[in-house]
């Protein structure tokens, strides 16, 4: 009897606390979080600006970039040997911090090379900063509203406000004698906040509001001209967007993927009814399972030393600077997994090798030719060195991806 009234507070109490929250569920609070996701819905999320692109760059493709530049700059190569075959606008929006100075190269080889380059952040990695010679520099706006304009007078009609931002940022040196002005943050004194700077072959563009190619201010008023003033400067030509930090860190926001259920959550009826009726269904499961089942005593599993080991031998290896013999472990354990996994006979490495092993394994014909032409290659060497180490390990994660 002592437990049923137990059950039966916990119950009513349950269901107090749902109808209080209710009203604030229904109209959930804004997230406000700066992801410049291309899938995101939220107000700082990018995925209007990301659909509008087609439209812009008309009969041009649009390529979503979920590596780093440097993986797939490196990837997308003359057979794997760095030489870049991609052409066009290289464009990222936010979070530009991730680029490591092997990703900045790799950028830095794209836009010598005839490419463009696009940068919209708050500030940039120091490796670019150093190449470019560049300062930034922070200010603090009033009334958390900063106006920002183009230096191009055909583009005065552009001019736009943007809300909601402490601090505005802006070049404060700019060491390139060849830079142009292409906008500012009108004031007291016009502050540069986006620039051209020819490079080698191409063109570099920074821009230092990534804000503005957000949701919230591309369906905001006529702010969504201020964007197609940025963007008219980048030549007609295929757009690469950056979405390498957006799509693998959860902390700058994942984008929404509804479920089947998503309609009847949407519904607040339907959903405090689930909701009421899970939670119930665990309170039963709870007592009758004090009532019923014995306690389990817990067994620690063995230690698995096995990653450790891998580890200790590795370094062995490493510090030892054998580049040729974990080549040859790589390569022999590469083949023996071929044999092992798809029945072929990998004594003779040639193109009927190739064809046999991309039709059985299901890879890119492209992608087994570069992994087993580098492996014939390396096999034509007496010295190695570690990027040899490294561009066989490239090629054989590329292989497995």
């Amino acid at each position: 009897m002592k437990k049923l009234v137990i059950i039966i507070l916990i119950i009513v109490t349950a269901i107090i606390a749902l109808a209080v929250t209710i009203d604030y569920n229904t109209n959930p609070p804004v997230d406000w979080t700066e992801s410049f996701n291309e899938k995101s819905h939220k107000p700082y999320g990018v995925s209007v600006f990301y659909k509008e692109l087609p439209k812009l760059f008309k009969d041009q493709k649009l390529k979503t970039i979920y590596y780093t530049p440097y993986t797939y700059f490196y990837a997308n190569s003359e057979e794997g040997n760095g030489e870049h075959i991609a052409e066009g606008n290289y464009i990222l929006i936010g979070n530009s911090d991730y680029l490591d100075d092997a990703d900045v190269e790799e950028l830095l080889i794209f836009a010598g090379q005839g490419n463009t380059l696009f940068l919209s952040d708050y500030s940039f990695p120091q490796k670019l900063m150093d190449t470019l010679h560049l300062t930034i520099e922070v200010i603090k706006n009033k009334d958390s509203i900063s106006t920002m304009s183009f230096s191009d007078a055909g583009l005065k009609s552009k001019t736009t406000n943007i809300d909601k931002i402490e601090s505005s940022s802006y070049f404060s040196k700019i060491g390139n004698e060849d830079f142009t002005s292409l906008g500012f943050l009108e004031g007291d004194e016009e502050l540069v906040n986006f620039i051209e700077i020819p490079f080698e072959g191409g063109s570099i563009y920074l821009h230092l509001e990534p804000k503005i190619f957000t949701n919230y201010n591309i369906l905001k008023d006529q702010r969504y001209r201020y964007t197609e003033g940025a963007l008219s400067y980048l030549p007609d030509a295929t757009i690469y967007f950056d979405s390498y930090t957006k799509y693998f860190n959860s902390p700058y926001g994942a984008a929404e993927e509804k479920s089947q259920l998503s309609w009847f959550l949407e519904q607040p009826a339907f959903k405090w009814a689930w909701y009421l009726t899970i939670f119930l269904t665990l309170l039963f499961m709870i007592f009758n399972a004090k009532r019923r089942q014995r306690v389990i005593p817990i067994v620690k599993p063995l230690e698995n030393t096995t990653v450790n080991f891998v580890k200790t031998i590795s370094n062995l290896y490493y510090e030892t600077e054998d580049h040729k013999n974990l080549i040859d472990k790589k390569i022999t354990y590469f083949l023996e997994k071929i044999r092992s996994d798809y029945n072929l006979d990998t004594t003779v490495l040639n193109e009927a090798f190739i064809l046999k092993l991309s039709q059985k394994s299901g890879k890119k014909k492209e992608t087994v030719d570069k992994t087993i032409t580098f492996i014939t290659w390396l096999r034509t060497k007496n010295e190695f060195f570690e990027e040899n180490l490294l561009k066989l390990n490239k090629h054989i994660e590329e292989y497995y991806s």
